[in-house]
C-alpha cells in the first residue's frame, strides 16, 4: 500500500467506522424486530432480504413501510 492510499484511509476512517457501526446496529435491530413480529406488509422472507442487502435504506424502509400496526 503506498502512502497516498494510507493517507486516504486514515483521513476517512473516523467517518467510516461510526457509519459502519450504525449500519450494522440498524440492520440487527430491524432483523430482531422483523423476526419477532407476526404481522407485516409483505412476506417476511422478502423483508429479510431487503434489510440485509440494502444497507441503511433496507432497514429504514422496513421501519417506515414494512411494519404493520398491531
Amino acid at each position: 500500500m503506498n502512502s497516498s492510499n494510507l493517507s486516504f484511509l486514515t483521513q476517512y476512517l473516523p467517518i467510516l467506522i461510526p457509519l459502519a457501526i450504525f449500519q450494522i446496529g440498524l440492520m440487527i435491530f430491524a432483523l430482531v424486530d422483523l423476526l419477532r413480529r407476526e404481522h407485516l406488509r409483505g412476506p417476511k422472507w422478502l423483508w429479510i432480504i431487503i434489510v440485509v442487502l440494502f444497507n441503511i435504506i433496507g432497514p429504514l424502509a422496513y421501519f417506515l413501510v414494512g411494519r404493520e400496526d398491531e
